[in-house]
């Protein structure tokens, strides 16, 4: 996925795939001014796409491959 690195709200847990109702990882922007939600499954499942009617796309699934900071040594 591209990442477009502009300033734009963290997504939250409150934030919902629009294809599933899951967590959403990805915010995509479209060219026509609307606003897609995608968990990581559907977004890159959907990302050829997307890719083509995204005026950007903020993709946040690194977040379910690092560790929290606050976890102990124990827990890692």
């Amino acid at each position: 996925m591209t990442t477009v690195l502009t300033p734009a709200s963290p997504l939250t847990a409150a934030d919902r795939c629009d294809r599933c109702g899951a967590q959403a990882y990805l915010r995509v922007v479209l060219m026509s001014g609307g606003e897609l939600l995608f968990c990581a499954h559907h977004g890159r499942k959907f990302e050829p796409e997307l890719k083509k009617i995204a005026a950007e796309i903020q993709d946040e699934t690194e977040r379910l491959t690092t560790t929290p900071q606050s976890a102990s040594e124990e827990e890692r």
